[in-house]
């Protein structure tokens, strides 16, 4: 069976740190990041905004997509972000929400 997987930009308050995550589950994920609980960049630096995710029906094919982000420049990252979420809203309470309402 196939593991699905989600790429995911987190960013601070005023957006100017980013970091780009892979994982087989993305609420709890980024609720784990909310919550200080992933040691490391994320809280070093407060990143708790969920400001971009792209959904993968391979895990793979997530970890893949994960990689070439990360090689790219800011520019590029904040363009990405900009043509689905132009004002950089948290999109957490929106896939919470989503995902209560399909259960």
């Amino acid at each position: 069976m196939k593991n699905i997987g989600f790429i995911y930009i987190l960013t601070s308050q005023n957006n100017t740190i980013f970091y780009i995550g892979v994982t087989e589950n993305l609420i709890k994920r980024i609720f784990e990041h909310k919550q200080k609980k992933v040691v490391g960049f994320t809280q070093k630096y407060n990143l708790t905004k969920l400001v971009y995710y792209e959904y993968f029906e391979n895990i793979v094919l997530a970890i893949k997509r994960e990689k070439q982000l990360k090689n790219w420049h800011r520019d590029w990252k904040i363009n990405l972000i900009k043509q689905k979420n132009p004002d950089f809203r948290d999109l957490f309470q929106e896939l919470v929400d989503a995902e209560t309402d399909s259960t």
